[in-house]
């Protein structure tokens, strides 16, 4: 096969999933943002209903201003990575923050989520050792492993007893193990059983590092994710995460206690050669993480949000993957059916994302919903009504032990 021909097959694919209206799911353009909550999608005015935006951040004017000031104070861009001219001192004080965040003394700042997991899994593991990590993991945990050359091994998602038994037959190999889970799985909204994952860690002596991506400012009495929600902050090593969905910026980090990932800054590749996070994201970032420490109430009002969503979208009779939690998927018995019902969506105003198979987890196809803080009960209002309209399908034969 050519190297065009590649690209054709992928294109091929693209246009068998276009809906009715003649739209293609998959990066759809949102013409116009109205509000953190509605937007312009195919000359419609739609609310947001998939967008990652948690607390609802990117229109807070704070952030907005800090940014404003940090463009014109030092201009567009760094042109240049953080290891050559683009370590401004406000990454360093970004950093400094994030670390506090957490109660950890070390932090590190990348320019994107994606990258902070190919970084440190690309620095802290090469030939020789070995990643375990859940197989439901994010394409970024995928491609940080292949980037390391470590031996990979998958244990069953969320199953921490395949853990244990994977980790049992490395025996003293275990305890050069790194161990990855995600705090909440960004596909159906699943949260990884961490207690049990961090007793088994500690029963091997492997390490673990744990993404909050999906979790950093939903979950923990502070907002620290998972990791503090399930109490177990001081079994993990490192905490991976992004600032693209709670703080509404871009950009990556990973915190620590342990004082070696200082290291990686001289030997993670995507560190050492990627253009620095600019001044402004840098500035709203760093005020984005001021407003969550200092407004809890964001957090509680999304919680509010997704319990009214998932309560009133399993009193219609839908087919979840998970308990509450602001990322709520919806089981669809086929991708033709998904497809058919996000149209019908788009057309009663709402925009959800469409999730198939090879994306999805089992060769399942879901409609895909992330709630924010910045949503109004009315606007949740709309969305049920939006979704009663929509067929209760039944799960295949084997895809309910999904759920």
């Amino acid at each position: 096969m050519g190297l065009f021909d590649k690209l054709a097959s992928a294109a091929a694919v693209r246009r068998d999933v276009v809906s009715d209206g003649g739209l293609v799911p998959f990066g759809v353009t949102v013409e116009r943002l109205l509000s953190p909550t509605e937007g312009l999608v195919a000359g419609r005015r739609v609310i947001l209903g998939g967008t990652n935006n948690y607390l609802g951040l990117t229109f807070d004017q704070g952030c907005i201003e800090a940014g404003v000031a940090a463009l014109r104070a030092e201009g567009t861009g760094t042109t240049g990575s953080r290891m050559a001219n683009g370590s401004y001192a406000g990454h360093l004080a970004l950093e400094r923050e994030i670390a506090d965040f957490y109660g950890w003394p070390h932090a590190i700042v990348f320019s994107t989520g994606y990258l902070a997991n190919l970084g440190m899994i690309g620095a802290l593991a090469g030939p020789g050792d070995v990643l375990v990590i859940d197989g439901d993991s994010h394409a970024s945990i995928y491609d940080g492993c292949r980037l390391s050359g470590a031996e990979v091994i998958r244990f069953r998602h969320n199953n921490p007893a395949d853990l244990d038994r994977r980790l049992t037959r490395l025996g003293a190999q275990a305890r050069n193990a790194l161990v990855i889970v995600e705090g909440i799985y960004s596909m159906l909204g699943d949260q990884a059983p961490l207690a049990e994952i961090v007793d088994i860690k500690h029963r091997h002596g492997a390490l673990l590092m744990v993404d909050e991506a999906h979790s950093l400012g939903v979950l923990g009495e502070q907002g620290r994710g998972l990791c503090e929600a399930a109490g177990v902050m001081e079994g993990v090593d490192f905490v991976v995460g992004t600032f693209s969905k709670s703080l509404g910026g871009v950009g990556g980090f990973c915190v620590s206690a342990h004082a070696e990932l200082g290291l990686v800054r001289y030997t993670s590749r995507p560190y050492i050669f990627t253009a620095s996070p600019s001044p402004a994201t840098v500035a709203s970032t760093r005020e984005a993480l001021a407003v969550l420490r200092r407004q809890p109430q964001l957090r509680e009002r999304l919680w509010q949000n997704v319990t009214q969503l998932h309560g009133g979208l399993t009193a219609l009779g839908f087919v979840l993957g998970a308990a509450p939690s602001p990322v709520l998927a919806l089981m669809r018995e086929s991708r033709d059916q998904a497809l058919a019902d996000w149209q019908q969506l788009l057309d009663a105003g709402i925009y959800v994302n469409l999730m198939v198979p090879p994306a999805t987890p089992g060769g399942i196809s879901l409609l895909r919903c992330s709630i924010s803080a910045a949503h109004t009960p009315e606007q949740i209002k709309h969305i049920l009504s939006a979704f009663a309209g929509l067929p209760r399908a039944q799960l295949p034969t084997g895809q309910a032990a999904l759920v």
